[in-house]
């Protein structure tokens, strides 16, 4: 081969060298592009939800929540528009998340268990004023008629009226009738429709008139001019209030009765010199009156005394007979001696495997008085009230739980008695020490060194077992001498939800109160738990 031969193809290979370099930054370049566009692209989408929740903020003026949005949204921004800090940009989803959803709603139940937030106090006294005057309005006799056109905007209706001078204004529920120009009429003068508006048809009408006759209309921005109602979506009529606000004595007057009710900032509600309240009030904040509610009314205290003895006795009766069955069958079943063995565990476990809700439903049934299983098959027809009576059903839940949770203690104790050495075992039997001694004092005290962390974590599950009380019982049977919505089977967490949500009078500041309270047991127990456990760890 030639120099020139050689020269040549060391020229050409160097070439193909620089081609695939060159297309490698090539690929890399447009990769880069295609990133960028789909950073932009997403922190666009983010940036719409930021503005639209800033306009919306700005219209209620919730100036704090406006303030806290903007910042996220601009930190956001920069972080992932700056170069480098690519640790704060995988971080950055995940604190979000974890302020939304963790910190902001702990930190706003333990807010409310400071107000009284709650049915009938659950919303601005601005909005409580509005629905007292409105509750209370009547239709003014001989009141004069408005001709009355019904249009539909983005789901919401609204009154175009016509004044019997022939002015046409146009208003909804939240925002008061104004004057407009530019509404078509018909050969009468009736205004008949607005651009930006659907008008509806007598059909559209008589569909949703349930809606359209529930709907008052303000006259002007004072709620005590009234509003127009109409009972057949053609003509609205003046209603008035029998209740008149003076905002600037900041009190209530009811004309019928001419009892004046005045603003009580404490209790959140109008109040007169008799003690009466108007419902529904505005939410205030009460500082620990409801944690003071809790332990001084007698008629909370007690239920809230036994429901908190019953809720660790549970707790622990179901850990510990749980944890009591699995590690029997683990021993059983860790026998090498025993013939299809694996078969049984896989039965054992079967329970484990069904949804919880799902089971204590069918057990709810095969309990019942009436048709169960248990009663007519296994109990020859008897009436037993499984679930309404007291003390059985507090059997019966701590029974249901046994056949749900057993398999999970028997799948991790056997796990945990298969790491213990056999030399540890065989060194004590020619020791001469007997079965119960190597189990006790050799088995057991390194089996708690496993189970203890997962034991607590049970413990607090137990706690919080909403899922079985309320599917089995529903918390009953009913206590009819509480002070609150609560049964003789009911835990804390489902008396929290029932005071919470079930019933006419729901009281969310107690239910919150209650859940700090569940908190802090709930930390106690474990710190105690955690504890011990360390004192276990030293048997290593």
């Amino acid at each position: 081969m030639t120099r020139t031969q050689t020269l040549r193809d060391d020229a050409q290979v160097k070439k193909a060298k620089q081609s695939r370099r060159a297309g490698r930054i090539a690929d890399a370049a447009s990769v880069g592009v295609k990133v960028l566009l789909l950073k932009i692209l997403l922190l666009g989408v983010v940036d719409a939800i930021s503005l639209y929740a800033l306009f919306v903020l700005g219209l209620n003026r919730d100036w704090l929540v406006f303030g806290l949005v903007l910042a996220v949204a601009l930190a956001v921004n920069w972080v992932y528009f700056r170069r480098g800090g690519l640790p704060a940009k995988y971080l950055t989803p995940g604190l979000i998340f974890l302020a939304i959803f963790q910190i902001f709603v702990i930190g706003y139940s333990g807010y409310i268990a400071f107000t009284n937030y709650g049915t009938g106090h659950n919303s601005t006294k601005d909005d409580a004023v509005n629905a007292l005057i409105v509750g209370s309005q009547q239709r003014v006799p001989d009141s004069p008629s408005y001709d009355l056109t019904v249009l539909e905007r983005l789901g919401q209706y609204s009154f175009l009226v016509t004044d019997p001078d022939g002015t046409a204004s146009v208003g909804d529920e939240l925002t008061p009738l104004r004057e407009v120009n530019n509404a078509e009429t018909d050969a009468a003068g009736q205004a008949v429709a607005l651009p930006g508006y659907t008008t509806l048809g007598f059909s559209d009408i008589v569909a949703n008139q349930q809606a359209i006759a529930a709907l008052s209309v303000p006259t002007s921005d004072d709620p005590n001019d009234g509003t127009l109602r109409t009972p057949d979506g053609s003509s609205a009529y003046l209603y008035l209030s029998d209740l008149l606000y003076d905002e600037a004595a900041d009190t209530m007057t009811d004309t019928t009765k001419n009892l004046v009710y005045s603003a009580d900032e404490s209790t959140g509600a109008f109040v007169a010199s008799d003690g009466s309240q108007l419902l529904p009030g505005w939410k205030v904040e009460i500082g620990f009156d409801n944690f003071t509610k809790a332990f001084t009314t007698e008629s909370i205290r007690g239920p809230l005394i036994s429901v908190t003895i019953w809720t660790f006795a549970f707790a622990f009766l179901s850990v510990g007979t749980a944890f009591g069955l699995g590690l029997f069958l683990a021993i059983v079943f860790n026998d090498m001696r025993m013939r299809g063995r694996n078969v049984y565990r896989v039965i054992l476990i079967l329970p484990y495997a069904f949804p919880g809700f799902l089971s204590a439903l069918v057990w709810a049934g095969m309990l019942n008085p009436q048709f169960g299983f248990v009663n007519q098959v296994l109990f020859g027809g008897a009436d037993i009230p499984w679930l309404t009576n007291e003390w059985l059903a507090k059997f019966s839940i701590i029974f249901v739980n046994l056949w749900l949770t057993f398999p999970y203690m028997f799948l991790v104790t056997t796990g945990a008695l298969q790491s213990i050495p056999e030399e540890l075992q065989e060194a004590a039997k020619v020791d001469g020490a007997k079965p119960w001694a190597i189990f006790r004092l050799i088995k057991l005290p390194l089996l708690l060194v496993s189970v203890a962390p997962l034991l607590i974590a049970s413990f607090a599950f137990a706690f919080n077992n909403f899922n079985l009380v309320f599917m089995l019982t529903n918390g009953g049977p009913r206590d009819v001498t509480a002070g609150v919505n609560v049964g003789a089977t009911d835990i804390l967490i489902t008396m929290v939800y029932k005071v919470a949500f079930v019933g006419a009078n729901r009281d969310y500041g107690l239910a919150s109160a209650f859940s700090i309270i569940i908190f802090l047991l709930v930390a106690l127990v474990s710190i105690i738990s955690f504890k011990q456990t360390k004192a276990l760890e030293e048997l290593n």
